[in-house]
């Protein structure tokens, strides 16, 4: 570690996280400005009354004040903000099936096998992404050109009566008219895809690995090279879907040339989708395919399609009803749609039990959620919301032209798949009411339990809140309500894969097996499919007329948008390609400065990109340079979150290379109370003998037991490099911010312990090992680190499934000295004990336990508990108010004694 001279600052780079920011509030300031960026990606610092850039307060750092630049890199803009990006909603389907690519499991380059699963795959998730394509565009065609053009305005229909018999008569107009609307989103469509972010940071040579830079987290996310001619033969499916619905649909053939224009132009598309490869697998294949689609051979094959589609809009035909074409269309591409699901969810399985030697020797809370499985849930939503969108505007418009006809009328008529859709969603809604229906008593009922048979306040909170016995019951349910929601919530997923794919059974039996459907099904599934498309549209408009709705719309956004194009070409462009390397280009340009450390500070969705470009940043810069990056997440989800569903893009091996490449420069804050951040570098915590141990990742690229925590003067507990901070805050304090109530996932820049974590991560104060904690009770040695790992053995269970939140109590096992026996050891413990959850305030010592100096460790180690044979006491221990072995209290916590003194 490189010592700080006279000369050091520390420039301090944070990230915002999801729902985008301001500058002033990333910065916290009263006014920021821009000095870098391109006004889409904006870096800002807060400036003065003159709009001047400052730089941010002074960093305490030990005994010692270190100058810090404060700059905020400012996203938002890229997913939120106007029409354009409000209408990016509509495309949510496709930003999930592209989303369900990154979520494949990884494959082990040693086994042809799982590379032959692998490749298999993704081909499977290309293939749904075009039958998601051409099943909206063949929506559209039906309701324009079959249920308006066709029936609605046929000669002598009375629907829409204001239209004079003169422009009904004209099949060419109605059909050229009516087909605009088509040919512009499918113009919209291939425009949209071919818009990316330009990255204003230089283009690099390929990154430079070395011992210290391994595999890291998200290096596969990257641009592909195959999104040209993938968004070519989208296009091309789209146009000839067309075509097929106008021509009497792909299962009935014609000698018409454009059917067998059409027909070449699909079997080109499915040939070519299945067969491009993938830049993030771990070999190149399909290089003819690349060379086949070039550039020219695209512009061709396109303008083929635009000839056809021109051809259909020109030519219509007859059009005096419903088409034949339509039913017959949608029903192939939703069955091969469901098909293509079926065949993920199956391969899916053998690839995950390849892929299962990579993290079965992890604690279950860090293993893949479902095993790796989880693209396949994902990618059923994603083609049952794709489905329910079209089906639901069909429907819609149907029943708005159906209103001013009278009674004797003919009926406007939808393929009978929009029936089984209706079926389908019906079912589905039941069944996932009768779902929350039993899902909700069964955890009242285990919370019950466990307020019953246990402390209601868990080991934690009573150790993080000592002596603040308020503080306690607020914190307690809060920990309990976070845990649930990240415990469960990858389970919303399998349940629904369930529901739909139970419903998606049903709607096939009533179907093929001549099953009549239930009426009062159908009427819950048609008012839900009005109520999904209605509602969207309503959002949409709200999000491009309001700023507030537009940032909830942009939840879906940073979410889904993170990733790349690969299965799905028809996305909004990636945030994470433009972020990234802008990032580490502005944290590598103040590096410059032999005199600079850089920390980059990301929260709730920005500690991903910030973790991302740390990684990026230690590929690029020699070694001696390394020493002076940072990294700091606030609330994050690099733990119970991105490994789990993105085992192969930021596995939990990367993670453990970032923190040995890092060092004990990777700082997390988080809190108990947050339900979407958790804990990023530690897990299988708990309680013993007063002290917060665990299991973590080490400073040296290792993970394994820890010693205990320590707590630091402004009330956190810091575990590893987890500072797991108390909810709410201690204070107020005099001279120092403070915000009241239990926060959760928010303002952890409010906490006293953001800049104790900033000047750790730069190097300019070192975390505290193995430091002398006092117990809650007088007779009870003091124990200097965790114990022995090897002692602990499989006594050392974690509590809870999201690595570490704690829902059972811990037993405390009884104390005893070295060769003293346990039943002397239960003798000498029986006298009760009153644990410093339950004694008031003002009982517990903290200033005291802060202005002594901390006594000398104890050299006697306790002995581990043992599995069998042994008692817990009747109260746990839990350690009260105490500090750093400095035994200093921080002066703004001082400020209330010295002024009651000096009167």
């Amino acid at each position: 570690m490189q010592v700080p001279g006279p000369d050091t600052r520390v420039v301090e780079l944070r990230v915002h996280g999801i729902l985008g920011t301001t500058g002033d509030e990333l910065t916290d300031s009263v006014a920021s400005v821009d000095v870098a960026g391109d006004g889409v990606g904006r870096i800002m610092r807060p400036a003065d009354r003159l709009r001047r850039p400052v730089p941010g307060p002074m960093l305490n750092a030990g005994d010692r004040s270190v100058p810090r630049i404060v700059e905020g890199y400012v996203w938002g803009a890229m997913t939120s903000g106007g029409l354009a990006k409000a209408t990016w909603a509509l495309l949510f389907p496709f930003a999930l099936a592209n989303m369900a690519h990154w979520m494949l499991p990884p494959t082990r380059t040693a086994n042809p096998v799982s590379r032959m699963l692998g490749s298999v795959l993704r081909g499977l998730l290309r293939l749904s992404a075009l039958l998601l394509t051409m099943l909206l565009v063949a929506q559209l065609t039906v309701i324009t050109l079959d249920l308006v053009a066709a029936q609605c305005l046929a000669p002598g229909a009375q629907c829409m009566g204001s239209v004079p018999d003169a422009l009904r008569g004209v099949d060419v107009l109605r059909s050229a008219v009516l087909l605009v609307p088509v040919a512009l989103v499918v113009l919209l469509m291939h425009r949209l895809s071919t818009v990316s972010w330009r990255v204003s940071a230089p283009k690099k040579d390929s990154p430079q690995h070395s011992a210290l830079a391994p595999m890291l987290p998200g290096e596969n996310v990257v641009s592909d090279p195959d999104t040209p001619a993938l968004r070519a033969l989208h296009v091309m499916a789209a146009l000839s879907t067309v075509a097929l619905v106008a021509l009497g649909g792909p299962l009935s053939p014609s000698i018409d040339p454009r059917w067998l224009v059409a027909a070449a132009l699909l079997a080109l598309s499915v040939v070519g989708t299945a067969g491009l490869d993938d830049p993030a697998g771990m070999r190149e294949t399909s290089m003819v395919f690349r060379a086949l689609l070039g550039r020219r051979t695209r512009q061709v094959l396109m303008s083929v399609g635009g000839v056809l589609f021109a051809s259909v809009a020109l030519l219509p035909g007859e059009l005096r009803g419903p088409l034949p074409g339509s039913g017959s269309t949608i029903d192939t591409i939703t069955a091969l749609l469901v098909l293509t699901c079926v065949a993920v969810a199956v391969l899916l399985v053998p690839a995950s039990l390849l892929a299962r030697p990579e993290w079965k020797s992890s604690p279950k809370q860090l293993r893949p959620w479902a095993g790796g499985w989880m693209s396949a849930p994902v990618l059923m939503l994603a083609a049952m919301l794709g489905n329910g969108f079209g089906a639901g505007l069909a429907l819609s418009v149907r029943e708005t032209l159906s209103v001013p006809q009278s009674p004797g009328a003919a009926p406007l008529l939808l393929p009978a798949a929009f029936d089984d859709v209706t079926f389908f969603w019906g079912s589905a809604v039941v069944l996932l009411v009768a779902s929350l229906l039993l899902a909700l008593p069964w955890l009242l009922v285990r919370r019950f339990r466990r307020s019953e048979d246990g402390d209601p306040i868990p080991d934690e909170v009573a150790l993080l809140h000592a002596g603040r016995k308020e503080d306690q019951r607020k914190a307690a349910s809060a920990w309990k309500l976070a845990d649930v929601q990240r415990r469960y919530s990858h389970q919303l997923f399998l349940v629904i894969a369930g529901v739909l794919t139970v419903s998606t059974a049903a709607s096939l039996a009533a179907r093929f097996a001549g099953m009549a459907s239930v009426g009062w099904l159908s009427a819950i599934g048609v008012v839900t499919l009005a109520g999904l498309a209605v509602g969207l549209l309503r959002t949409v408009f709200l999000a491009a007329t309001k700023r507030d709705t537009a940032r909830v719309l942009g939840v879906l956004g940073d979410l889904a948008l993170f990733w790349p194009r690969e299965a799905h070409p028809v996305v909004p462009p990636c945030y994470a390609l433009k972020v990234i390397p802008e990032l580490a280009d502005r944290a590598a340009e103040h590096l410059a400065d032999p005199d600079t450390r850089v920390v980059l500070v990301g929260h709730s969705q920005g500690s991903l990109l910030a973790a991302v470009a740390a990684a990026r940043l230690l590929e690029k810069l020699p070694e001696q340079d390394r020493e002076r990056v940072g990294l700091v997440t606030a609330g994050s989800q690099l733990q119970w979150a991105y490994p789990r569903a993105f085992p192969g893009v930021v596995p939990h091996s990367a993670l453990r290379d970032l923190a040995g490449s890092m060092g004990d420069r990777w700082r997390s804050l988080c809190r108990g109370t947050d339900p979407l951040g958790g804990a990023v570098t530690t897990w299988n915590r708990q309680v013993y003998n007063g002290m917060l141990i665990g299991v973590g990742l080490r400073g040296d690229g290792t993970e394994g037991p820890l010693p205990a925590a320590t707590r630091g003067p402004t009330g956190a507990l810091v575990l590893g490099g987890d500072h797991w901070l108390p909810d709410p805050q201690r204070g107020p304090f005099s001279c120092r911010r403070w915000v009241p109530g239990v926060l959760g996932h928010s303002d952890y820049r409010g906490d006293p312990e953001w800049d104790r974590a900033v000047a750790m991560a730069a190097g300019l104060e070192r975390p505290v090992r193995g430091a002398a904690l006092p117990l809650s009770t007088p007779e009870a040695q003091q124990i200097p680190s965790a114990p022995v790992p090897h002692a602990f053995g499989a006594s050392l269970s974690p509590q809870g499934d999201d690595g570490g939140s704690i829902t059972d109590p811990v037993e405390d096992l009884p104390r005893r000295t070295p060769g003293e026996t346990a039943e002397a050891a239960r003798t000498k413990r029986s006298k009760p004990v009153i644990p410093f959850r339950e004694r008031s305030e003002t009982e517990v010592p903290e200033q005291q336990s802060h202005e002594e100096p901390a006594p000398e460790p104890a050299e006697d180690v306790p002995e581990p508990p043992a599995q069998q044979g042994s008692e817990a006491r009747s109260e746990p221990s839990v350690l009260p108010e105490i500090t750093e072995p400095r035994g200093r209290i921080a002066p703004w916590e001082r400020g209330a004694s010295l002024r009651s003194t000096d009167s």
